[in-house]
Order: structure tokens, then C-alpha cells, then sequence
């Protein structure tokens, strides 16, 4: 005699069936509820294969990451909530070679942390070949890898990733003749990858118009203040924005894409660029504003 047993049931139900087509005594289960739960069995069956199919391809794919251990070389705060961290490469060629272009991140590993976190690189490019680091502007948030990093000293390890996505892609709005007005983006953290395509250089003092909108909770949370007179020298003018100031500030108040709608001052949407980085819900307002305006979309650049 052979025995089935039904998976599905809540209970296991087991059949005792002749080997042969016939049943040898009636059977307490109708024909029409044995079909049913064949066709119940065969579909989950296939399904709990294509699970374990799947998550063996995910293993795998987790497993290509390429990690290279490397030391901290500043861990300082940069803001409220904000550090400046940077990480000593200058013994992985391969990894200061990588970093081509302004907006480019990674992934950053620290031991014990449950998980990696992407860091957009806040140092241009010409650094990681003049001082062998790279620099990134990061947030902590409790209970994050963000925090864990945040909480690390000078010559401790970490790991990094290789150098990952396209950067901003600035010969979308070159040459610099033809692009007079390129309005940048900015808010939080956000201003990190910005940094770095300011420091790289975009041609900003070839151009007729060029402004950063940076936006934050309070000063206190405004990273790189220090470096404003700096851009400001390049040709970039910058326009703080605080959403929650006191009552001594005499700036713009609110969000940047407010503020950005206020003046706007697009004197030719067909010679104008602009580079977003920050806030999901910001990037969309303002690319909406900038299309509506006759701006086109292949010259609004993100770094995502």
C-alpha cells in the first residue's frame, strides 16, 4: 500500500491508495476533491522551487561586491548631526583611478554593522589623486550604519566598494557659451556630491548665471559654510535657505523650490541647466517648475 500526505491541509490527511487505477475499497474522499488538491500541490511545489531558485541568485549576486579595507583618516563634525569623514586610499590605485567624475558614490562597510550604507562622494576627483582620500559629508541617524560610522576614530577600518553610477554628467550643458545659467539644488546632506562638482569645476565663470540654493533646517545644520567665500570665487552665487530659522535670520526662509519660484529670473530656458541632489519630493517639484518653464529635461542632471 502507498501513502500520500497532503502539505496543504492544516491538518495531514493520508490516503491509503492500491498501487493499481482502482481503488481496492471505497475511498472516504471523492474524486472531484483528490483532482483539486493535485492542482493545489503542483503550483506551490513549483512556486517553493522558484523561491529557493531566487534567493540562491540572490546570494550570489550580494557575493560580487568587491570590498577593500581602508583606514579613517579625519572624523570631525561637520554640522549639526552632520560629520566630515574621510578614508585614507592612497593604497589602492585602483580605487583613487575610479573616481572620475563629480556625484559619483559607493558603498561603505563597518564591522559589526547589519548593513552597508551608499555614500555619495563629497571630494572631487583631483583629490583622491593629489591626497589619496576620499571625503564624504555624512548624516547620523540613530540606530543606522551612518551612526556606527559617524562614532568611529581616526585609523579605524573600513571597507569600501568600488566607485559606482555616472556622476553628473556636465557636456549635457556645455559648453559653458552656450549653457549661461545652470541653477543648482541642494538640501541636507544633499550637498555633498554638489561640493564636489563645485570644487571640480564646471566652467562657472564662464558662465552669465550661475546659483546654488541650499536649503536647511537652521544654520546650525548648514555644512561647508566655511567654503561659501571659496565657491562664491569660482562664479557660483549662493543663496542659503532656512526652513526653520530664528529670528535674526534675513535670508530666504522656507524651501529652496519656493524660494527658486519667487525669482526664477530664466532669461532663455533654452540655454539653461540645472544639477538637483537632495529631498525626493524637492527634485520633483522643482524639475516640474523647470520643464514647465521651457527648461528641457536632458539638461536637468541628477547623480541617481
Amino acid at each position: 500500500m502507498m501513502s500520500f500526505s497532503l502539505l496543504h491541509s492544516p491538518h495531514s490527511l493520508n490516503l491509503n491508495l492500491h498501487p493499481h487505477a482502482h481503488f481496492s475499497q471505497p475511498s472516504p474522499f471523492p474524486m472531484s476533491i483528490l483532482r483539486r488538491l493535485t492542482l493545489t500541490l503542483r503550483p506551490r511545489l513549483h512556486h517553493n522551487r522558484h523561491r529557493r531558485t531566487a534567493t540562491t541568485c540572490a546570494a550570489v549576486r550580494q557575493d560580487t561586491t568587491l570590498w577593500t579595507p581602508a583606514p579613517l583618516s579625519e572624523v570631525e563634525p561637520a554640522a549639526e548631526s552632520l560629520f566630515h569623514i574621510a578614508v585614507d586610499i592612497s593604497a589602492t590605485p585602483d580605487l583613487v583611478e575610479s573616481h572620475t567624475r563629480a556625484g559619483q558614490y559607493l558603498q561603505l562597510r563597518v564591522p559589526d554593522a547589519p548593513k552597508p550604507v551608499f555614500l555619495a562622494i563629497a571630494s572631487p576627483p583631483k583629490l583622491a589623486s593629489a591626497r589619496g582620500a576620499f571625503e564624504f559629508l555624512v548624516k547620523s541617524v540613530k540606530g543606522s550604519t551612518a551612526e556606527a560610522l559617524c562614532a568611529l576614530k581616526r585609523g579605524d577600518l573600513v571597507e569600501l566598494s568600488s566607485v559606482m553610477g555616472n556622476g553628473f554628467d556636465i557636456s549635457r550643458i556645455d559648453p559653458p557659451e552656450k549653457f549661461g545659467t545652470v541653477i543648482v539644488f541642494a538640501t541636507g546632506s544633499g550637498i555633498s556630491p554638489i561640493r564636489s562638482l563645485v570644487e571640480s569645476g564646471f566652467g562657472a565663470a564662464q558662465r552669465s548665471d550661475v546659483r546654488l540654493y541650499y536649503g536647511a533646517r537652521n544654520l546650525q545644520r548648514m555644512a561647508y559654510q566655511d567654503r561659501f567665500k571659496e565657491w562664491e570665487s569660482s562664479g557660483v552665487k549662493i543663496v542659503p535657505v532656512l526652513s526653520q530659522p530664528d529670528d535674526s535670520w534675513s535670508g530666504e526662509r522656507g524651501y529652496v523650490q519656493e524660494a527658486f519660484k519667487k525669482v526664477k529670473q530664466i532669461s532663455n530656458p533654452l540655454s539653461t541647466g540645472a544639477v538637483l541632489c537632495g529631498q525626493k519630493e524637492m527634485t520633483e517639484e522643482v524639475t516640474s517648475i523647470l520643464v514647465a518653464d521651457g527648461v528641457s529635461g536632458e539638461k536637468i542632471l541628477k547623480n541617481f
